[in-house]
């Protein structure tokens, strides 16, 4: 038997390792340009013909309101699912913790499902998160939509690396495909990111950032903070947004984030909507307090974000990569891949 002793020269190894690099540098800018978040997975883009799964993995919601939103979709090209316990009432809940967790389990892993449209917020994501955190999201990727306490379903994603739809849910879906924040969130999960502008606010904090763009309702993510769903992260965009929470609740969680090293390490910071509270001694609105309490940051700030509990709530996605532009006069939101 011979054996045949192959030997690499010098010379030969110092022409590999030279043409190494050089197709390095030349693919490398091609990644780069392909998707500036590469630590995210992005669902597949829906196609004619893909199942939507629709669920309530938190409060309950009225079939009509509901059927509206199948109906929308349904014209679209779309195969829409109601799973079994969206129509469900356990107190507070549309189901039990068990009930809950067995939609949205059986959505997250059936191959055929491509994306889950939440019916509404509400409380109880947060039952279910320790359970759907042992799944693997990532091997076949659905996008997940909605807001509020969606929030908590939205982090779920992040903690595994998905992208997921931060945007209305079925009463506004129901509304149909003219509307734009409609147009707006199908355009994303059939495959385009968009982009925003909206007005500018005298409590701007002008400049440029990019990065990755993470948030949602704020007392949801910020009750998840020290968990394995915590996505309140320095060097980031944060988009923050509430409801029916007084302004010294706001002000303490943000204060919570300074402490932490938080907030003065952020790369941009969107403020959404908040909604439904009253004035108090110290703060005629929101807005000033924050505007106090971001103050001695010199990124950049935008207020006035159409995100929120409001009419005008522009779907954002999740994990993408995010240039915001911020003058007293407007700000500017493009989201890329």
């Amino acid at each position: 038997m011979k054996i045949h002793n192959y030997r690499i020269t010098r010379t030969v190894l110092l022409d590999l390792i030279v043409l190494s690099t050089i197709v390095l540098m030349l693919i490398t800018p091609l990644l780069m340009h392909s998707q500036k978040s590469p630590d995210t997975i992005y669902p597949e883009p829906l196609r004619p013909g893909d199942k939507i799964a629709v669920l309530s993995p938190a409060g309950p919601i009225k079939e009509t309101v509901v059927d509206s939103a199948v109906t929308v979709m349904r014209d679209l090209g779309y195969d829409v699912v109601v799973y079994p316990h969206t129509f469900g009432k356990f107190g507070h809940f549309s189901g039990t913790t068990d009930e809950r967790y067995a939609d949205l389990e059986a959505a997250l892993t059936d191959p055929d499902v491509r994306a889950i449209v939440c019916s509404r917020g509400g409380y109880g994501v947060v039952h279910n998160l320790d359970r759907l955190g042992r799944l693997d999201l990532r091997s076949d990727p659905k996008w997940v939509v909605g807001f509020s306490d969606i929030s908590a379903l939205h982090a779920l994603m992040a903690s595994q690396g998905v992208a997921s739809v931060h945007a209305s849910m079925a009463s506004h879906i129901g509304l149909g495909i003219d509307d734009p924040d409609n147009r707006a969130l199908f355009d994303i999960l059939e495959g385009k990111m968009p982009a925003y502008t909206w007005e500018g606010s005298p409590y701007n904090h002008p400049g440029h950032a990019e990065g990755k763009l993470l948030g949602g309702n704020l007392a949801v993510i910020a009750d998840l903070m020290a968990t394995p769903f915590d996505i309140i992260k320095p060097g980031t965009i944060l988009f923050i947004e509430d409801v029916s929470e007084p302004i010294y609740k706001i002000e303490r969680i943000l204060i919570q984030l300074k402490l932490a090293g938080i907030l003065p390490n952020l790369k941009g910071l969107i403020i959404g909507q908040f909604t439904d509270y009253k004035p108090d001694d110290n703060h005629e609105t929101m807005e000033a307090m924050i505007a106090q309490t971001v103050a001695p940051y010199g990124y950049p700030i935008a207020f006035g974000a159409p995100v929120g509990h409001v009419d005008h709530n522009v779907p954002l996605v999740e994990g993408s990569w995010a240039t915001l532009d911020v003058s007293k006069e407007k700000s500017t939101l493009t989201l890329e891949r």
